[in-house]
């Protein structure tokens, strides 16, 4: 794969506009292939913190009323719930628990905490109208992949320290944790494995309007001093990954924090392998794990 993408001559995402790169991720999506079939796929619009909010539920033909609220990674600049719409789909007909991906604010429009606040504002909503699209507000797990396992830890955080919603989960997929860009897997895997050392700057330049930001624990979660309290976590990383070494950072701190956390290293892949569910036996067998992790803290007796 890499070596495809290299022949194609695709451009890194530092060297390209927040436009450019936003294009390239659809374009390098409709190569995923088709999107499972699912019983019920739906947008509802609500009122966020600067105005409207789009969710998008997904259920399978045996969901439960367990639900995973989901947010899309993309250094918080890039990525869409269209983009991560056949992850979605696969992980709610894998796992029968109900998914909402949120799509939330995108910077260098909207910088640091707008996409975060978005996140607590959808689950809190979720939580307050679960009648209304059924599901359990007792049973709601938070998760997503980089940027967006960054949002499901900050939430985490928030509603720990802002008083509920309570949250039963967190599903972190190689997340971002840490405004820091020299633990070893960042040097030794800075370039020639897709997100690059220099991307991951790039990102974080852009979401952050002031980098004293990056200190702040709903930032970088690692920054945090006390991660006690916070939900059980399952977190899976990549072999070949810049992140790889802060989510088995954050996998340690969580558990000295008395977390429970189920850390999963998947091997020969790269950062982005979760999606590429027709490619890859891992992507397929990540998938499974987080199916079964879900059901066993969502779905009632």
């Amino acid at each position: 794969m890499l070596d495809q993408l290299e022949a194609d001559a695709v451009p890194p995402i530092c060297r390209q506009t927040p436009e450019q790169a936003r294009r390239q991720m659809v374009e390098m999506t409709e190569l995923l292939g088709e999107p499972e079939p699912i019983a019920e796929c739906r947008d509802v619009v609500i009122a966020g913190p600067a105005g409207e909010l789009m969710l998008r539920v997904y259920r399978s033909k045996n969901h439960t009323t367990g639900v995973l609220v989901y947010f899309h990674g993309g250094g918080w600049v890039i990525g869409s719930v269209d983009t991560h719409d056949g992850y979605c789909r696969a992980l709610a007909n894998a796992s029968d628990v109900t998914i909402v991906a949120v799509e939330y604010r995108l910077a260098p429009e909207y910088k640091y905490p707008a996409a975060p606040e978005d996140c607590l504002v959808a689950v809190r909503w979720i939580v307050e109208h679960a009648d209304e699209i059924g599901v359990d507000p007792g049973r709601v797990a938070v998760g997503g992949d980089s940027a967006g396992g960054n949002l499901a830890l900050a939430v985490a955080l928030m509603a720990r320290d802002r008083g509920g919603p309570p949250i039963a989960m967190q599903a972190l997929v190689y997340p971002v944790a840490d405004f820091d860009f020299n633990r070893p897997s960042y040097h030794d895997f800075a370039e020639g494995y897709l997100l690059t050392r220099a991307d991951m700057m790039w990102f974080w330049q852009h979401y952050l309007g002031d980098t004293a930001a990056g200190d702040e624990p709903y930032a970088s979660p690692l920054r945090c001093d006390d991660l006690s309290g916070l939900p059980p976590a399952l977190i899976q990383t990549a072999e070949y990954d810049v992140l790889r070494d802060e989510g088995e950072e954050l996998a340690r701190r969580l558990d000295a924090a008395g977390v429970p956390v189920n850390l999963t290293c998947y091997g020969g892949v790269i950062h982005g392998f979760a999606r590429q569910l027709n490619m890859l036996p891992q992507a397929r067998a990540a998938l499974e794990q987080l199916a079964e992790a879900l059901r066993g803290e969502l779905v009632g007796d």
